[in-house]
């Protein structure tokens, strides 16, 4: 049996960020990263658009907006003590249509509150900043940037491994027994030890609470994001990332144009229910999955208030045409051979029992166990602000 001081359950991102904290802050203590897969960021932190957010949308005050500002700093330093490539490259946010200018104001007004620096453009200063953008007017968000957070993330597994630390790849926890002198994780190939445990299990994360005997007012609900890329000859169609101007309500952002730090443009993503918790493709499906989501009351209250969009969703995502067309309604040039496949991501999004989304991140914790619950979009913004509040909280609880 190994024994730790400290177990980190989930090799994404955040898992990855919070070793890394943990080995910064507490040298002595010794630590592992269990992760399922053979390698680390694999699932989310792999498979996201790759923006480094600035934090416009997101309520002031909530740890959202207050670690996604901290996060980009973060994130930027990160990258160039490690001499990892990013680009700085800046964000429009797009009205295409009468109904967005209200909201672009009001977002406008939220970023001014979060302590950001945006720029309200009208459409001639949008036609002349890309002239292959169409829109009413934008809002331009410069601290916005681009990275490959796997490469970052691996990164971050490299730097705890020269500090000690310990990475168990092809580990999937299968029991997490919680004790009044540690806690045992079973995995199928070794039982492992630990003082204290900290869960970051991305989709699986509520899984894994409830193995450990915690109670949930939630439950995580995958969402297929798919994407196309362009071809190679619409590589410099635009110098900035081209969001339009998303519904308050969801917390999704809406199909948009990114530019890729390997230097191809990318349109995604969607935002599609997934029939299974890990299921890239149309035709991926778990009827475990797909049961538990069906049969949980907060899902199907959710389903009954947002159906119409619900099927408008499906429906882009089986209509090639229907997915270009709400890329034209901001780059009309855009023909339907120029989508080509790209790689598909799931969002973790908390659903509560009433059916309500909570937008927030969501940390629990028991005696001698800290949850990322939820994590969503911009965690990997966030990732090391999350980890510095997840350690904060571990060393209060359990008096490191």
């Amino acid at each position: 049996m190994s024994t730790y001081d400290v177990v980190i359950i989930g090799g994404g991102i955040v898992g990855v960020a919070t070793a890394l904290r943990i080995t910064d802050r507490y040298p002595d203590f010794s630590v592992a990263i269990i992760e399922k897969e053979a390698d680390l960021a694999l699932h989310q932190t792999g498979r996201n658009s790759g923006v480094i957010h600035a934090g416009v949308y997101y309520k002031p005050g909530t740890m959202k907006a207050l670690f996604c500002r901290e996060g980009v700093e973060a994130t930027i330093q990160f990258c160039k003590e490690h001499s990892i490539p990013f680009d700085q490259c800046g964000k429009l946010i797009v009205a295409t249509k009468p109904d967005d200018l209200p909201r672009m104001i009001a977002l406008h007004e939220r970023s001014k509150e979060n302590g950001l620096d945006v720029e309200r453009l009208d459409a001639k200063e949008l036609a002349r900043r890309e002239p292959r953008i169409t829109g009413l007017g934008a809002l331009f968000v410069p601290t916005t940037g681009i990275v490959d957070y796997s490469v970052v993330a691996r990164t971050m597994g490299a730097e705890v491994k020269r500090r000690g630390g310990e990475i168990l790849t092809g580990h999937e926890v299968r029991g997490i027994r919680e004790e009044s002198d540690g806690v045992t994780i079973e995995t199928g190939r070794a039982t492992i030890k630990a003082r204290h445990l900290i869960v970051c299990g991305g989709i699986m994360a509520d899984r894994l609470a409830k193995l450990s005997g915690l109670m949930l007012d939630f439950q995580l609900v995958p969402f297929r994001g798919e994407y196309f890329r362009l071809g190679s000859d619409k590589d410099d169609i635009v110098k900035h990332l081209i969001y339009p101007v998303p519904d308050p309500a969801l917390p999704f952002l809406g199909v948009h144009l990114t530019r890729m730090i390997g230097g191809y443009v990318t349109v995604g993503p969607n935002a599609v229910l997934a029939f299974a918790r890990e299921g890239y493709r149309f035709t991926d499906f778990s009827f475990k999955d797909t049961a538990e989501v069906l049969g949980y009351r907060g899902f199907r209250t959710l389903a009954r208030t947002h159906l119409a969009l619900g099927l408008s969703e499906m429906a882009n995502s089986l209509s090639k045409r229907r997915y270009l067309a709400l890329c034209r309604q901001y780059c009309p040039e855009l023909k339907v051979e120029d989508l080509q496949p790209y790689r598909a991501g799931i969002r973790a999004q908390a659903v509560m029992a009433d059916g309500t989304i909570e937008h927030d991140f969501i940390i629990r914790s028991t005696s001698r166990i800290v949850h990322v619950c939820n994590a969503p979009s911009p965690a990997a913004t966030s990732s090391m602000p999350i980890a510095r509040a997840v350690v904060d909280r571990a060393a209060t609880q359990f008096g490191w």
